[in-house]
């Protein structure tokens, strides 16, 4: 099994979420992650989905995304190629005992802290799945109350660009 991430860019249109996901899901294909919002260009709206499966199917995938209405381009963005990233938020019961160390480990993956509460903090990181799953793994000695995580986005390096 492979992972597949596809850049897509489509038409800012109601629905065109929905038809995507819609392809997946009668298709029987698996989305990992999917990520959107607004492109470069007014109108148009630029998404990040991750696939998995193998390499026949995920070619099939490609093929039958760029058929939808209102798609304009697929792209399969190759990781050697491209920056990928994931933000994470994650709520952990902190007194303020605790706040120095979950602190520390934040500072470790360049986390913030971006909010304290009298029992519990939130601390966010970007970065890609191995570093963010690292930052989840080490923040589990701590009581973890509730994680967020964005899913994957992605764009290709250098100056090569959809449009």
């Amino acid at each position: 099994m492979r992972k597949l991430v596809l850049s897509i860019l489509a038409r800012d249109d109601a629905g065109v979420l929905t038809r995507i996901s819609g392809l997946f899901a009668r298709r029987g294909y698996s989305i990992l992650s999917i990520s959107a919002g607004i492109a470069e260009n007014k109108g148009l709206s630029r998404l990040t989905v991750v696939a998995q499966g193998e390499p026949q199917t995920l070619e099939q995938i490609k093929k039958q995304v760029k058929k939808l209405e209102d798609i304009l381009e697929v792209d399969i963005l190759e990781p050697e190629k491209s920056v990928l990233r994931e933000l994470v938020m994650i709520k952990i019961k902190a007194d303020c005992t605790k706040r120095e160390a979950v602190s520390a480990v934040a500072k470790i993956f360049r986390a913030k802290v971006v909010d304290v509460s009298k029992d519990s903090m939130v601390v966010e990181a970007t970065g890609d799945s191995v570093k963010i799953d690292g930052f989840i793994e080490l923040l589990k000695e701590f009581e973890i109350m509730e994680i967020v995580r964005t899913g994957l986005s992605a764009i290709k390096r250098g100056c090569e660009y959809q449009n």
